[in-house]
């Protein structure tokens, strides 16, 4: 996505000079396309791995650093650029513990620089039409949520394949997903939480799970010949993933395509918090990560009413000789774990009266034309916006805030608040 935007609409704003990465493998693949695609000189792209970063920044004169390593280096790659004199642009979530939280707070304030946490999620119209709702008093002040979001077995199925399974590296999905959903409630009532239940396990996925339910053994990873199951991923039925993964293997040992079964697997995938709110709201959330279709449904309680959005990302997932495929008559929507059918709907009730259905506009590109929103605000600056969309590091530490003290809260089994942490959530 980034490399598209600054090769093509951006192109006029943004140039790409440096890249780094673990991976020289990678690196070449990146960068090849930059030059195939965009018309990038070889030369003019400086190169190398993290721990010549701040060498990197400087031989290439970078103005903004782009961070989209595993959640777990975050906030080390985030402070470096910072005390390099760089403003930071990172995909969510922020970070994943109250340490490294603490780091970030302390370079923004040490170096003035900006850090930019991109939540497409707002940018999303049927998101930005709720936000409106809310924002207008039409259900009066808010006084609960109940937010219930379920990722498919070839979306959620994915997360168990690769690093994101291991929660020292990805906080678990209360983190690296839910901070989407979590940003969300905390956007659409401009509000931040004070305190947080949680409860949840790994209940699907993992070899424990397998073996409760018989399941007879697996290869250890999914590209090998023969019979696949759904749940595996063979990498050399996906150019782009062939390409970017499996044929750069020998350069980190990294899988892709781990079984979903394995031993090793210490994110859940079946969650539930309770979160109450600085204004008097409460949220009750909850996360599955093996549904048998995607999609989301929240529901906002007022003085005034009641507003429902519901959205189905996908209806389905089938099977054709033990490929998950969808339904080839639905039109895809968005590249992340394969074709996606969008429907939505959303509703808004006031007491005596009757339900009636709030339009949702619709845009083209991904995310019904969120990403060219997000994307404009990164690259060309924040636009004066009503609603309140572009979102900075305070905004990235509210929505991890929630999922740091879910962790501990499951860990502890008590309810944990973001000041007992420190937890910075104010400007």
């Amino acid at each position: 996505m980034y490399f598209d935007a600054i090769g093509g609409d951006h192109a006029d704003v943004a140039t790409l000079v440096a890249l780094v990465d673990v991976n020289p493998g990678r690196i070449k693949v990146h960068a090849d396309r930059m030059a195939s695609e965009y018309g990038y000189d070889l030369s003019s792209i400086v190169t190398g791995g993290p721990d010549e970063l701040e060498d990197i920044l400087k031989r290439s004169g970078a103005e903004r650093a782009i961070i989209t390593t595993p959640d777990y280096k975050h906030a080390e790659m985030i402070v470096r650029c910072l005390d390099a004199g760089v403003d930071v642009v990172c995909e969510k979530p922020l970070t994943i513990n109250a340490d490294m939280a603490h780091d970030i707070e302390a370079a923004v304030k040490r170096t003035g620089r900006s850090v930019v946490v991109t939540f497409n999620y707002r940018y999303s119209p049927r998101n930005s039409e709720l936000k409106r709702v809310i924002a207008s008093g039409e259900i009066g002040d808010v006084l609960s949520v109940t937010f219930e979001w379920v990722l498919d077995t070839a979306h959620g199925a994915d997360y168990f394949r690769r690093w994101h399974r291991e929660k020292d590296k990805s906080g678990g999905l209360l983190i690296h997903k839910s901070s989407h959903h979590f940003d969300l409630v905390n956007w659409w009532l401009a509000d931040a939480p004070t305190r947080v239940f949680a409860s949840g396990g790994t209940r699907f996925y993992g070899a424990e799970n397998a073996d409760k339910r018989g399941m007879p053994a697996r290869p250890k990873r999914g590209t090998h010949d023969g019979e696949h199951s759904p749940f595996e991923l063979d990498l050399r039925m996906d150019p782009r993933l062939k390409e970017l993964y499996l044929d750069q293997e020998h350069y980190d040992g990294y899988l892709r395509d781990k079984d979903v079964f394995d031993t090793g697997i210490s994110a859940e995938d079946n969650l539930a918090v309770i979160a109450d709110y600085r204004g008097g709201a409460t949220l009750s959330y909850a996360l599955n990560a093996h549904a048998p279709w995607e999609g989301y449904r929240v529901a906002v309680n007022g003085t005034l009413g009641r507003a429902e959005l519901e959205v189905v990302e996908r209806v389905a997932v089938l099977v054709d000789n033990g490929t998950p495929i969808v339904d080839p008559s639905f039109v895809a929507d968005h590249s992340e774990g394969g074709e996606r059918v969008r429907s939505d709907r959303l509703i808004v009730q006031k007491h005596w009266e009757v339900a009636k259905e709030v339009p949702i506009p619709e845009g083209e590109g991904g995310h019904g034309g969120g990403d060219e929103l997000l994307l404009s605000d990164v690259f060309v600056g924040p636009s004066d916006d009503p609603l309140g969309r572009p979102s900075d590091w305070v905004d990235g530490m509210r929505a991890v805030a929630i999922g740091i003290c879910a962790n501990i809260s499951m860990a502890e089994g008590r309810a944990v608040t973001p000041a007992e942490l420190a937890l910075p959530l104010d400007r």
